[in-house]
């Protein structure tokens, strides 16, 4: 069971391992692009071109769809990167129903683990396989696997890392029940537990007021999706890379963009304003620093570097 790219990892590995993999349940078909054209998941194409009965249900609790799936005689349902179940679902196989969650759990339950981690700065996170229960995101581990996240990492290279990882460990996972040697851990219980609730426009927009170092961070775990917003002279941009800047930097300049740089943040500005060029160079005064805006993308547009942007784009020097 899984829609995305991050499941269909773990379904190929299982295939490619032998597993009697007896049918695919996914998301219905969803208009998409231009001309709103239905467009299969991922795993539905994944599963297709294995030749899988794949299964598409609106309603979990359609009976039409508990009936065809209770014809399968499934031992085993493996959940990737898919929608809450309903106990009627969860609790059909002989065996029950296991979930590969991208987090060290029982830090990070919730529907957007990844992007959290790094926007709480987090310099290690992971896979877990646990028994789905009532409670999301709760019932008994299997087994984890750890996965460091880089300064530069940002919620697109971590998303890719741990769907390979979390393959290899949803194949372990299968084959240690197969066997009947395998673990069944509580989790523990944490008085400091960080959610991963699902992300919205509200959440995702930048609050130049922090430190720079928090700003860095909401950036990169929300790049390359959902993405952090903000507005630019009453218009709406996507965010996707900032960096750094040290407000005293170094005069011994090695080419023209960093004279640029040194200028514009060594003039007095007001926390919350943005100063440019208007040619190479958007720069954001944040609470302890300075901010460089080095990717963004205007509405109807592609994204760009901030020097391909203000090649074509006036930009007034408040944000």
């Amino acid at each position: 069971m899984g829609t995305p790219d991050f499941a269909v990892a773990s379904l190929q590995r299982l295939l490619g391992a032998g597993c009697q993999v007896v049918a695919v349940v996914t998301a219905p078909d969803r208009p998409s692009g231009r001309g709103l054209q239905l467009t299969p998941s991922p795993v539905k194409k994944a599963a297709e071109a294995a030749n899988l009965p794949v299964l598409q249900p609106e309603k979990l609790r359609d009976p039409a769809f508990l009936e065809q799936l209770a014809s399968y005689q499934a031992d085993l349902q493996v959940v990737v990167a898919f929608r809450m179940l309903p106990e009627v679902v969860w609790s059909m196989p002989t065996i029950g129903t296991f979930n590969l969650h991208g987090s060290l759990l029982p830090q990070y339950r919730g529907a957007a683990p990844i992007n959290w981690a790094i926007i709480n700065g987090e310099t290690e996170t992971g896979v877990t396989t646990f028994f789905i229960e009532k409670e999301i995101d709760t019932g008994l581990m299997i087994f984890q696997d750890y996965e460091p996240i880089y300064p530069d990492d940002t919620a697109g290279t971590v998303h890719d890392r741990l769907m390979e990882r979390g393959a290899n460990l949803v194949l372990k996972t299968v084959h240690a029940i197969e066997a009947g040697e395998y673990p069944r851990t509580p989790q523990p219980e944490a008085h400091d537990l960080k959610a991963a609730p699902k992300l919205s426009r509200e959440t995702t927009e930048i609050n130049w007021n922090q430190p720079a170092i928090t700003i860095r961070n909401f950036v990169r775990g929300l790049s390359p999706y959902p993405t952090a917003w903000t507005k630019i002279n009453g218009k709406v941009f996507k965010v996707y890379a900032v960096s750094i800047i040290n407000e005293l930097l170094d005069p011994g300049f090695a080419t023209l963009k960093e004279i640029v740089t040194y200028s514009l943040v060594n003039t007095p500005t007001n926390v919350g304003e943005a100063k440019t060029d208007g040619k190479t160079t958007i720069v954001m005064k944040v609470a302890d620093g300075w901010l460089q805006i080095d990717s963004l993308q205007a509405e109807g547009k592609r994204r760009m570097t901030a020097e391909e942007f203000l090649r074509g784009n006036r930009l007034s020097l408040d944000l």
